[in-house]
């Protein structure tokens, strides 16, 4: 699939789906606590995405079940909301979330604490956030996913953590993934070089102890296989003549 360079008005498309995906997801976080099950979360999301007149990304995805993805604690991605897993104080959440409006894409995930953490998860959280905000702020005409992907990983290693390796990024527009590829390390000047009007979902996933996942037998869950905590954050970001923007903010 070749990379498709978007127009004002199709990136004026996408600001809209951005803009309903970011509410979804604003609603969540004042929504998470103790006792609440991921598939409650899942409920008010689905309602959410209907209120804003638009179709969930996920749901049907290749088969897949919900409209969200919540992956708890050494969850790595692509957790399934289920009535049974019921959130402790303590826990941390990534939810993962992507909608349709008028035929195109935005794409967003967040990691979430329920109640009060750990202050190393806490730092795992910080340090996450931190990598996709260094990785914004490179986006620009020329600047290459190399610089991308080390931007996100000298924060991340800096802090002590590792960045996952099986699972990227990806461009967005009129499908949920297309070309290019966007992992979270590489080279800096390495890699294809970013043009005014590329749209991508940059989403660091990071793990507390090694990068190393395994998915488990439902054919979705990625789990650290060291057990230890893992976090997610995405935006979806258009590259413009000055830098990035981000259409999920």
């Amino acid at each position: 699939m070749a990379i498709v360079i978007r127009t004002a008005k199709e990136i004026a498309k996408m600001r809209r789906s951005g803009f309903a995906l970011r509410n979804v997801l604003d609603v969540l976080r004042n929504s998470i606590a103790p006792g609440m099950t991921t598939m409650d979360l899942e409920k008010i999301a689905e309602a959410k995405i209907a209120e804003a007149g638009a179709v969930s990304a996920f749901k049907g995805y290749h088969d897949y079940p919900c409209v969200l993805c919540t992956s708890v604690n050494e969850e790595v991605v692509h957790g399934i909301p289920s009535a049974k897993r019921t959130l402790q104080e303590g826990d941390v959440v990534s939810i993962d979330c992507g909608l349709i409006i008028d035929g195109y894409y935005a794409d967003s995930a967040t990691t979430l604490p329920v109640g009060k953490i750990s202050a190393p998860a806490q730092k795992l959280l910080d340090a996450t956030e931190q990598s996709l905000q260094a990785a914004i702020s490179v986006v620009r005409p020329g600047a290459t996913l190399g610089d991308v992907g080390a931007a996100v990983q000298e924060v991340v290693e800096a802090a002590g953590f590792s960045v996952v390796r099986d699972f990227v990024g990806h461009g967005i527009g009129t499908e949920m993934h297309e070309e290019p590829q966007v992992p979270n390390y590489g080279r800096k000047a390495q890699g294809l070089r970013l043009r005014q009007g590329m749209v991508l979902a940059i989403e660091p996933m990071v793990n507390a102890g090694g990068h190393a996942v395994r998915v488990l037998e439902d054919g979705w869950t990625a789990v650290t296989v060291d057990g230890s905590l893992s976090a997610h954050f995405e935006h979806t970001i258009a590259v413009g003549a000055d830098g990035a923007e981000v259409l999920t903010a």
